[in-house]
């Protein structure tokens, strides 16, 4: 009986270190890190970027500002950052100074295959851009996901990935050092992106745009820049200000030029409301700030990319069903997007600001005489406008309001639209001004109160 009970006994025990692993040399290493890092690195790229330089030369300095330089093309320059896959459509999170120069993108997998990408949004102030891999295939991309806004314990441990110095994926720990530290550019430039992260974990020239992960696997910031005057001092974006920067770059607005009219929470799941602008097709559909999506069209949005994605499915103009969980039930709601250039164009500018603008094309600007090729030219100012009260002049050009680039019209219409009477809003305008064989140009802020 004894011996029956000793075999049981011992039977047992090996199918319980059979089942945990503990016969096994190298399972122990396998540690929290080390599983993480095996979940999270096949959402994580390389990013090269090839940019096509230009020298540059002039036969006198007085002739620097008059006549076109000649230019000779020299070998691309490879420069090289690190991304995060954050939707398994291939959408990839970077810093802007990445890409913001090249020419062409290349993302290299974990898996060693190289795909192109394309830019699809990003901003200097926020220093985050978003990007779509090029496949030519449709395919699915392991995506890391997003941790929780502010869930972040300091002290804790986090875990850098990325591609210092081009030499390929790395991996570095260290911990949450600050929740809210502040810095600038290492070029000394101020990004105007406060309450950083700092950790202690390696974080490199060549790891910028990569994640910064906790022990969950969840992404809690993206690494942007190191301190070079100090030893194991690195900072990242917050995922909370990453969210709310792709709920602003990532909308059907800017991608298809079709008028939702809310912006959502980008965090986690579900996808919340945080504002609806007034007149929009979401205000009519009877979406309110507050709401939580559960379902778009029958299925459950797993982000805010799916989310989007799932509305410019609506460009053949059909409603989209939407599901809400609003005061504690849900309501079935029909939404209808709309061209944004049905309704937003230079009348609204006109109307808001009291001034006429047109769009700057190669074509326009060699019309009006000026260099500047791109944003919005001013040809009239009405007479006791907001616009006259700014000093707004005719061939002033605008190219950003409240820091959003006016590439046309019709953007320079959207922003200006939820601007109510009595608000502010500051115009980056540039004046080319021409003095004998010399042309100026200055750039400088006119703010113009909305009516």
């Amino acid at each position: 009986m004894k011996t029956t009970a000793k075999f049981f006994f011992l039977t047992m025990l090996a199918a319980l270190v059979a089942q945990r692993g503990w016969g096994a040399a190298d399972d122990i290493r396998r540690d929290a890190t080390v599983q993480v890092v095996e979940r999270v690195l096949p959402s994580v790229v390389n990013i090269m970027c090839r940019t096509q330089r230009e020298r540059r030369g002039y036969f006198y300095d007085w002739w620097r500002d008059n006549l076109m330089p000649y230019s000779q093309k020299l070998p691309p320059q490879l420069s090289a950052g690190s991304g995060v896959i954050v939707d398994e459509a291939g959408y990839v999170l970077t810093n802007v100074h990445v890409v913001e120069e090249a020419d062409e993108i290349l993302c290299k997998l974990s898996d060693g295959e190289i795909v192109p990408a394309e830019i699809i949004r990003g901003t200097r102030k926020s220093d985050i851009a978003l990007l779509k891999l090029v496949s030519k295939t449709p395919r699915k991309f392991a995506a890391a996901k997003f941790a929780a806004p502010d869930d972040l314990l300091l002290g804790e441990t986090v875990i850098a990935l990325g591609n210092p110095f081009g030499l390929g994926g790395s991996v570095s720990r260290g911990i949450l050092s600050s929740k809210n530290r502040r810095a600038t550019a290492a070029e000394g430039e101020s990004l105007e992106v406060p309450d950083w992260l700092q950790t202690d974990a390696a974080i490199n020239p060549g790891n910028s745009g990569g994640p910064l992960i906790n022990l969950r696997g969840e992404v809690i910031g993206i690494n942007v820049a190191v301190y070079r005057q100090g030893q194991g001092i690195g900072f990242a974006i917050p995922i909370k200000q990453v969210s709310e920067t792709l709920a602003d770059i990532f909308t059907p607005e800017i991608v298809s030029s079709l008028w939702f009219g809310a912006r959502l929470a980008g965090g986690v799941l579900p996808l919340k409301v945080a504002e609806v602008q007034s007149g929009s097709p979401a205000e009519k559909a009877g979406l309110r700030a507050g709401d939580a999506i559960v379902e778009i069209d029958r299925k459950t949005p797993k982000s805010l990319i799916d989310f989007n994605a799932e509305l410019l499915a609506a460009e053949d103009e059909r409603p989209v069903s939407l599901v809400v969980e609003r005061a504690g039930g849900k309501k079935n709601l029909s939404l209808q997007l709309i061209p944004l250039a049905n309704f937003f164009n230079a009348d609204l500018i006109k109307q808001k600001l009291g001034a006429t603008v047109q769009p700057l094309t190669p074509e326009s600007a060699e019309r009006f005489r000026v260099r500047i090729t791109s944003g919005l030219i001013v040809t009239a100012v009405e007479k006791n406008s907001p616009a006259e009260a700014a000093d707004l002049q005719k061939r002033y050009i605008i190219s950003a309001i409240d820091g959003e680039p006016t590439v046309d019209a019709l953007t320079a219409a959207r922003i200006l639209y939820s601007k109510k009477k009595g608000d502010r809003v500051a115009l980056t305008v540039t004046v080319e001004r021409s003095n004998g064989n010399f042309l100026n140009r200055e750039t400088g802020r006119a703010v113009v109160t909305v009516r």
